[in-house]
């Protein structure tokens, strides 16, 4: 059998005339009729024979939604003749060759069981939600799955719409049985009033607003919702009409990769009086809406819940007044509400992130890197000033990935009376080390330890005036809301948006207000206004002086990365004066990724300041054998905090590869007692070889970490590996400009090869940013099923598309995603089916996906972890006496906790026993066997697919559960 795309018919050949007939009679049983016959048959005198003279063409009649089928029927002698499916198989997981949809299902069964045929029944819990209703019995929802006398697979289901073999199937209630059907039309009238979402965005626009926008308009729809657009913030919403409209799925295309907000907002002072709140009512109620989910900061989400606290009270008045009728009233007797943070100033308590804040941190970033240019160049120093308000996360983590002489903030101000002589004293030292230039980060709310403004102009002139220094001021201003959203305010945005709807979904009338957010990298659902609450306590705790407090009330990490920051900026003459303690050997191993310059530049900052050496090992291990060695300065690292690839330069030539003896004597001939990888899976193997060589070799005898590096995200015991977020940034920013090629060309599908080795990281999460079709996986596989269903989908796209206005379309795929289905063939597939309905190119993005300067996400974790990997060493530092002779190793220890692998774990920073990590690891494919993000790859296809399947939402609710726990498990 087989489907011919573009046409309202399907072609099944059968080889005899029995088969031919019955077939005719199986399907007139199902309301089939037949509208013509053409040829004869001939008959030869020995056996029943026919010519390919004959066929007969049936059509099944339905009413809109469900369409009319066509069968042609053919006799012919080249028929081929398939096998039914084994009896124990669960049908459901094949694909079927024909869907019919009916509402006398019963019928079906009954039919079956007549004629004896065997088939395989499955009915679905009619779970009831605050979306829909519990269904009564005769609307349960039933598949029943046989063969027609060609064996072919078809389904019968009492869904208006058949409904596509890519569902996820839930376990079935009844167990298999068998039954002949009457065809019928389907009843198109609703189980239940469809629940309608409004979506605003308010207050300072952000990037990533409009990726939660289109998550939000796609998992509604999908969810069987209607959204609203409110446009202009909460001036929409007072003055309605226009203002508010109803979004479709194809509404939203293209909104990923936009900055600020499409929907717009605006600051609306009428919303702020009753009167305008009471204009709201009315228009949401004359809509149809009954539930509100806001992005925008913490006046944006308060003024939301003042409305909701008052909507019974609205309702009431507008009845008085008898704007709106009691009737139209019940329905929306309470009010949902749902916040989303979107602020670039992150400065929401209860949530470690907000919407936009990574992408501002990129404009920073940007700007003080090519600031920095022209201040090495003249030997100047400048003044920064970036927003933040009463927020100084900007102006950390900018000094922390730019590696600024000094940042002044609102919840750590500087501790002296006299700040403005510390300050030159520690620039002075910078400049004394030979730096030429000198930049100072400033938040527009800095203040001193007494309140005072800190002002950009008065720190000029103290640099001017006492230090002599060529002085220049930048305020970076609104530039630092522009842009394009970085990956992961797209994929945060995006996972809070579906967040947001499932919340709307769960909430009763006694539910508080949520508000969407993200802590230990797991999205998060708190009380909207305990959130709101605890961050006006920074404020109030600010203003008493308690800069403890306002510290604390900051995401965990936020102290952390201050200590880290001082530790690795503020030289420290009194220790740098001290004996040595430890000769830490710094290798990286493997590919180049992002933040190993960075990761270096501040082991050895911090190693300096406590008394350590830090020792470059050049290109590996192969360089350690060569005496490629060096001891690194305070200076050698400046400027790496910006630095891509790798300094030290790099090898994939692990331990097993070379002469452990010869290893083990070169650490001993170079005194290293301690030792730091930074790199992918062959730093991780490399640790493993040398903790198994412990026993035969003393010099292997000392503390030991691997600091994972790689831009496949593939080391055991880390969610996240160094290098992988630039990477994500460089793929997501070459798909842009793909996807903005495919749609100049129109109708036109990219088949995108990334890196990831053999994990599919890469493509999930770069999938995710860009709204990709589909993503190929190595955990997955492709297979020409997938690739058939994919098809259909793009035929159906494409032709539904206006002429003209059909825009590019992305599909990603993993390197190792298969070995026969390479990404050629792939795009060959898609072009051949596509049969001149669209076109299909590739492109191979290589190398540049090891990225240029790494990202700030991967400077600030670079930092941080570097920090914690010395702790580590120095925590497993034994020294002998200084009574006792020293021989090598002077630092002893063979404990199994000393050789380890630093990650992250949720917002945990962690080390784990390298020997504890072996059961977790496939060492064939060279990755760990768990992968928190897996699960993100189904909804990569719900937001991309989801509306053009019209899956009927009420059967996926186990789906949806398992994507929640998936959701909050991890970022």
């Amino acid at each position: 059998m087989s489907v011919i795309e573009g046409l309202s018919h399907i072609v099944l050949t059968t080889s005899s005339v029995e088969k031919y007939e019955s077939t005719v009679q199986f399907y007139s049983l199902f309301g089939y009729q037949p509208i013509s016959q053409v040829g004869s048959r001939v008959l030869s005198n020995e056996v029943s024979q026919f010519l390919p003279r004959e066929e007969k063409v049936l059509h099944l009649f339905g009413k809109p939604p469900t369409q009319d089928i066509t069968i042609r029927i053919v006799l012919t002698t080249n028929a081929n003749e398939k096998e039914p499916l084994p009896e124990e198989k669960d049908w459901r997981l094949e694909q079927s060759s024909l869907v019919s949809a009916t509402k006398n299902i019963v019928d079906v069964e009954s039919i079956l069981e007549s004629i004896n045929l065997k088939y395989q029944k499955y009915t679905y819990p009619n779970e009831s939600d605050s979306l829909v209703a519990p269904l009564s019995a005769d609307l349960v929802h039933t598949e029943i799955y046989t063969h027609d006398p060609l064996n072919n697979l078809i389904t019968f289901t009492n869904k208006p719409i058949p409904i596509s073999k890519s569902i996820y199937p839930i376990k079935p209630i009844s167990p298999i049985k068998q039954q002949d059907i009457s065809s019928s039309n389907i009843s198109t009238e609703p189980k239940t009033k469809k629940k309608r979402i409004g979506m605003l965005t308010s207050g300072g626009d952000s990037p990533g607003m409009n990726a939660a926008v289109r998550a939000v308009v796609r998992v509604a729809i999908s969810r069987g919702c209607d959204v609203y657009a409110i446009y202009e913030g909460y001036e929409g919403l007072v003055n309605g009409g226009d203002m508010i409209k109803k979004f479709g799925w194809a509404d939203v295309r293209g909104y990923l990769a936009i900055g600020g907000t499409l929907i717009g907002s605006a600051r609306c002072k009428a919303f702020r009086e009753r009167e305008g709140r009471l204009n709201s009512a009315y228009n949401m109620v004359k809509n149809g809406i009954d539930a509100l989910i806001v992005c925008g900061g913490d006046g944006s989400l308060t003024g939301a819940d003042v409305l909701r606290s008052e909507w019974p009270g609205l309702l009431d008045e507008l009845i008085k007044e008898g704007r709106i009728t009691a009737e139209e009233a019940a329905p929306h007797k309470h009010l949902t509400v749902v916040g989303l943070v979107g602020s670039i100033d992150n400065d929401m308590s209860s949530t470690d992130i907000t919407i936009g804040a990574v992408s501002s941190l990129h404009r920073i970033c940007e700007a003080v890197d090519s600031i920095s240019a022209t201040a090495l160049s003249h030997s100047r120093a400048f003044v920064i000033e970036v927003m933040g308000r009463n927020c100084g996360w900007l102006a950390l983590m900018a000094a922390v990935s730019t590696g600024a002489d000094f940042v002044f903030i609102p919840e750590r101000p500087p501790a002296s009376d006299d700040w403005e002589s510390e300050m030159c004293e520690i620039l002075n030292k910078h400049r004394k080390l030979g730096k030429r230039k000198t930049i100072v980060i400033v938040a527009e709310g800095a203040i001193d330890k007494n309140l005072k403004p800190i002002k950009a102009d008065y720190i000029k002139e103290l640099l001017s005036n006492r230090m002599k220094l060529d002085t220049r001021v930048t305020t970076l201003g609104h530039t630092q809301r522009g842009g394009k959203p970085c990956s992961f305010d797209r994929n945060l945005a995006t996972l809070q948006g579906v967040e947001a709807v499932h919340a709307v979904l769960r909430a009763t009338s006694d539910t508080p207000s949520p508000m969407i957010g993200v802590r230990q990298n797991k999205i998060t659902c708190e009380p909207l206004m305990k959130a709101v609450g605890l961050t006006r306590q920074v404020a109030e705790a600010i203003s008493r002086k308690d800069f403890r407090r306002a510290m604390e009330l900051r995401d965990p990490e936020f102290s952390e990365d201050y200590a880290a920051y001082i530790e690795t900026t503020i030289v420290n003459d009194e220790t740098l004066s001290k004996n040595k303690c430890l000769r830490i050997g710094i290798l990286h191993i493997g590919a180049p990724a992002g933040g190993m310059n960075p990761a270096t530049r501040a082991v050895v900052r911090y190693s300096l300041n406590h008394g350590h050496t830090p020792v470059a090992v050049y290109n590996g291990f192969d360089g350690l054998l060569q005496d490629n060695l060096r001891e690194l300065s305070w200076l050698d690292v400046d400027g790496w905090a910006a630095k891509g690839g790798s300094e030290l330069g790099t090898h994939k030539i692990i331990v097993s590869d070379l002469d452990i003896g010869m290893i083990a004597y070169q650490l001993q001939k170079h005194r290293i007692n301690s030792l730091l990888l930074i790199g992918g899976f062959e730093a991780y193997s490399s640790l493993v070889e040398l903790n198994n060589y412990r026993n035969q070799y003393p010099a292997f005898c000392i503390p030991m970490v691997c600091l994972p590096a790689t831009i496949s995200n593939n080391v055991p015991g880390t969610d996240f590996s160094l290098g992988s977020d630039t990477s994500l940034n460089a793929i997501v920013e070459s798909c842009d400009a793909i996807k903005q090629s495919a749609s100049a060309s129109r109708r036109r599908v990219f088949v995108v090869e990334v890196q990831g080795g053999q994990s599919g990281y890469l493509a999930v999460l770069a999938g995710l940013a860009v709204g990709a079709t589909n993503v190929y996986t190595p955990e997955e596989g492709v297979s020409l099923k997938k690739l058939q269903l994919d098809i259909n989908h793009l035929i159906r796209r494409y032709g539904e598309d206006k002429q003209g206005t059909s825009s590019g379309r992305l599909v990603l795929r993993n390197e190792c995603a298969s070995e026969t289905y390479t990404t050629d063939v792939i795009a060959n597939i898609f072009k051949s089916e596509g049969r001149g309905l669209f076109d299909s190119r590739t492109s191979v993005l290589g190398h540049i996906q090891q990225g240029g300067a790494p990202s700030p996400t991967d400077r600030i974790r670079a930092t941080r972890l570097a920090v914690r990997c010395v702790k580590f060493l120095e925590q497993y530092t034994s020294h002998p006496s200084s009574s006792e002779k020293v021989v090598f190793p002077s630092i002893y220890t063979n404990t199994k906790d000393s050789a380890a692998v630093i990650g992250i774990d949720g917002a945990q920073v962690i080390f784990t026993p390298v020997a504890d990590l072996l059961s977790e690891t496939d060492m064939k494919y060279r990755k760990g066997k768990k992968a928190w993000w897996i699960n993100i790859k189904e909804l990569v296809e719900i937001l991309s697919k989801w509306g053009y399947y019209e899956i009927e939402p009420e059967l996926n609710q186990e789906f949806y559960e398992t994507l929640d726990n998936a959701l909050h498990r991890r970022l």
